[in-house]
């Protein structure tokens, strides 16, 4: 060991082959992970990959059956949930109807015991943060939904978790709301400089909010990774077609487009339709495929087309492309690179 080697960074997060079953369900398989401090992590995949479990297990509402978790470096196995350094901010919000904001946000600090003046000053201060100053008389039944939002991640973080557990917490409402709050969150997360474990089914709110993504997939993390790498280079077909829509390729149908031979992937934005008598642009595979479908997505329309060789593709093209409709026959470029290789086979 070098005189100068860097200090080991103890992981926020870390799992070692934990598993935990539900009778004969494997809800988690054997998942390693380790999550950086101040990392904005995703968890994402449909519905009984896992997250949730997960979740609950650096929480401490479930235990693992197999394998180790730490928090900080601490062994929490065995350890309940108030003695972990974490907080949960539920997808229900779960807030006491009958207490104010006020109330309700120092809840976790009237359990700690500590004193009235000390529980009203940083109560008004986590209300503050999320930016509900003069709030605390009201009673939760008296707010919008992205109030009530705000209100359980002030009573979560007024506690000062070093990690903050979301669990689907923008799943109520509805996409304004949602798209103005996952960048409120995100700029909470960096100006606080927390651990934000998050989970969602929801692939567009994973990629633009979270450092790095872990995608789940019957228990088991298939991938995990920035989200450009995840979107840009899926390792299975499962991630391909579950994060974004890819067109997932056979081996021999990736070699028609001019790449190497093995299962691949190619993002529908990355075919390019060329107007009649343009020029393939240089590198790029040419492909004339016959139109089965179009639908309009405001900037984009989405077209499905089949090759004569039987290859069907999905392109977006720009809503302004004039002569795609269905049974058009179009010419469809392929850039070189556009075609991305894949792991494993799920």
């Amino acid at each position: 060991m070098h005189a100068h080697a860097a200090p080991l960074v103890l992981p926020a997060v870390r799992f070692a082959g934990v598993v935990r079953h539900f009778g004969a369900v494997r809800a988690v398989d054997g998942v390693d992970l380790a999550i950086a401090p101040g990392e904005f992590f995703a968890m994402l995949g449909p519905s009984g990959s896992g997250k949730t479990t997960c979740l609950r297990l650096i929480a401490g509402f479930e235990q693992p059956d197999d394998g180790h978790i730490e928090i900080f470096g601490e062994t929490v196995e065995g350890l309940p949930p108030y003695r972990r350094a974490v907080n949960t901010v539920f997808q229900d919000y779960a807030l006491f109807p009958h207490l104010s904001v006020g109330e309700n946000v120092a809840y976790g600090l009237r359990v700690r015991g500590i004193g009235r003046a000390d529980r009203d000053r940083m109560a008004r201060e986590a209300l503050a943060m999320v930016k509900l100053s003069g709030m605390e008389t009201r009673r939760p039944a008296q707010l919008s939904g992205g109030q009530r939002q705000r209100v359980a991640l002030a009573r979560a973080l007024v506690v000062r978790p070093k990690v903050l557990l979301l669990d689907e917490p923008l799943g109520a409402l509805d996409l304004k709301l949602r798209e103005e709050m996952q960048s409120e969150l995100k700029g909470l997360q960096r100006a606080l400089g927390l651990t934000f474990v998050f989970v969602t089914h929801d692939q567009s709110e994973a990629l633009s909010m979270a450092d790095r993504v872990a995608v789940f997939n019957e228990g088991r993390i298939v991938q995990v990774g920035p989200p450009e790498e995840v979107y840009e280079r899926p390792a299975t077909r499962f991630v391909a077609r579950f994060v974004g829509s890819a067109n997932v390729l056979e081996a021999r149908e990736a070699l028609a487009l001019g790449a190497p031979a093995r299962p691949s992937s190619l993002r529908p934005e990355k075919i390019v339709l060329l107007a009649p008598g343009a020029p393939v642009p240089e590198g790029a595979a040419l492909v004339e495929a016959r139109v089965t479908d179009v639908s309009y997505q405001g900037p984009v329309r989405r077209v499905s087309a089949v090759t004569g060789e039987g290859l069907a593709l999905t392109a977006a093209v720009p809503a302004t492309a004039s002569g795609v409709m269905a049974g058009a026959t179009v010419r469809l470029a392929v850039p070189a690179g556009a075609v991305r290789p894949m792991g494993g086979e799920q």
